[in-house]
């Protein structure tokens, strides 16, 4: 067991970090204060530095634990970063330790991959385990035929971290993903899955079971009609059933209701209408998803639909009971349809403590204030809120930027802030992970893994809106070639004879 590879703690240090970001922190007039919870301090030559980008998080009691790429590897050279970091508070947010996860890649603690990418991270409670899900990347570009592994790190403390588990070695997988039950009244009490496509093989979305803390995982295993597609977000219900959402033929789901021993037919919950965002950025449109306490699940993704011409995307949600059948598109009016502002790369979270029409939900995303803005882009950092299971919304309040586009590491499809960011709520306090980026000092980059000190609540008596009286534009359609794809590098689309589901406006 390898100690973690830099720790920041104690509240000297953040408050020198604090005071260095206070006139980062622009929006949101003084109410919420940015605070940096990493750093890159790796020096490997195949990476930009400093970076880190792609950041996941999830809580369990007084714990967050995050995860997220550290030293992104520029486009020119391939895939991935150059190892996985995390950032972990025992106090709710308070302060933070950092450091990178050994075993994985040769830049650190004896690993042997050469770069990773795709973190997400769980808690196992019966059995008293943290887990964070990576992608050991074996083929380091396109010429390789090859991208990776699937590896899960475990650690009982959420400091030090064993080396990785493999579950699946074809060296042929994209986009992983893990959920546990948590539930101890469900039947699956202690059921930990992970998630994967195979990429440049199968293409099939794949699910893997560990009933043992993460030790030893089952082969992976698709839904019942092989369905294809990509970043697959599992969630469990307090019955048990495992509702995995996609982007597939749009935004699909899959479910198994006897603890992933078999996996059922995937069904559409809606077609994608989706802007192209300006400045080539780095935008894969993936699914974010999260359920409230009652087992009600929110599937988010950024969409046009809503907007004259596609020329700018919301981000909307469908929800769903039983991962089956799903109710319409709705979308979270955090600017009027008549703004210019482009909304992209959600992440959403909701409060497991609540439910229903009482259910808090948050949601943090990208945007730009203008949504042509060509190659002078403005990229800033947003949240918004419900605290009536979606009924209404906060508007947009702003948490970070604006930053420009040449600030951000170039990913072998553009400029990388994340193909994922993600809220996670700690004690009732929702609390989003993101990467900011400063001007860089020469040819050094400075962007690293932020949060807030305050949680992500609106100020007291904030005006909410509906979008009940919102409906799509009448023939809207995404205003360019909608390709789904197999991998997040847009390398491998899904074939045709696949893209045959009918579209549900709903």
């Amino acid at each position: 067991m390898n100690r973690p590879f830099k720790i920041w703690h104690g509240r000297k240090t953040l408050a020198f970090l604090v005071v260095a970001l206070a006139s980062f922190s622009t929006l949101a007039l003084g109410q919420y204060t940015l605070q940096q919870i990493s750093i890159d301090n790796l020096t490997n030559s195949d990476s930009d530095h400093k970076t880190e980008v792609e950041p996941h998080i999830f809580s369990w009691g007084n714990t967050m634990v995050s995860a997220f790429h550290v030293a992104r590897r520029p486009g020119s050279i391939g895939w991935g970063s150059g190892d996985i970091g995390f950032a972990t508070s025992t106090d709710g947010g308070s302060t933070w330790m950092h450091g990178d996860l050994p075993g994985l890649t040769v830049n650190y603690g004896n690993g042997k991959f050469g770069a990773e990418a795709d973190p997400a991270v769980a808690y196992d409670a019966k059995h008293g385990i943290w887990m964070i899900v990576s992608l050991p990347l074996v083929g380091l570009s396109e010429s390789s035929g090859k991208i990776g592994d699937v590896g899960v790190s475990r650690s009982t403390d959420a400091f030090h971290w064993n080396s990785v588990v493999l579950i699946d070695k074809t060296a042929l997988d994209d986009k992983t993903w893990i959920v546990c039950d948590n539930n101890s009244q469900s039947p699956y009490y202690g059921n930990c899955y992970v998630e994967w496509d195979q990429a440049f093989g199968t293409g099939e979305v794949l699910m893997s079971v560990s009933s043992n803390g993460g030790l030893t995982w089952t082969p992976g295993q698709p839904s019942s009609d092989h369905a294809e597609g990509l970043g697959g977000e599992p969630l469990v219900q307090p019955n048990g059933t495992v509702v995995v959402p996609f982007e597939g033929t749009g935004i699909n789901a899959f479910t198994s209701t006897d603890g992933g021993s078999t996996w059922g037919k995937s069904v559409l919950v809606s077609n994608i209408d989706f802007h192209l965002d300006a400045g080539g950025i780095r935008d894969p449109d993936l699914p974010t998803a999260d359920l409230d306490g009652a087992g009600n699940v929110y599937v988010g993704w950024a969409d046009c639909r809503f907007r004259t011409s596609c020329a700018e995307n919301d981000i909307v949600y469908s929800s769903s009971a039983d991962g089956v059948t799903w109710g319409p598109v709705t979308r979270i009016p955090i600017d009027p349809v008549t703004s210019t502002v482009d909304h992209f790369l959600p992440g959403i979270g909701v409060d497991p403590t609540t439910s229903g029409t009482g259910g808090h939900l948050t949601v943090v995303y990208y945007y730009y204030p203008v949504s042509k803005c060509g190659n002078s882009c403005q990229l800033d950092v947003g949240f918004s809120s419900s605290e009536d299971g979606g009924s209404t919304w906060s508007s947009g309040v702003q948490l970070a930027g604006p930053m420009q586009l040449s600030w951000l590491p170039v990913s072998d499809d553009g400029p990388m802030v994340a193909d994922y960011i993600a809220v996670s709520y700690n004690n009732g306090n929702p609390y989003g992970v993101f990467a900011v980026a400063q001007a860089p000092t020469g040819s050094t980059l400075h962007e690293a893994t932020y949060t807030t000190k305050q949680p992500l609540a609106p100020a007291a008596g904030a005006q909410r809106f509906s979008s009940s009286a919102d409906h799509p534009v009448p023939g809207a359609k995404s205003d360019h070639e909608m390709i789904f794809y197999l991998d997040d590098a847009h390398h491998r689309p899904i074939p045709q004879s696949k893209l045959t589901a009918p579209e549900n406006e709903k």
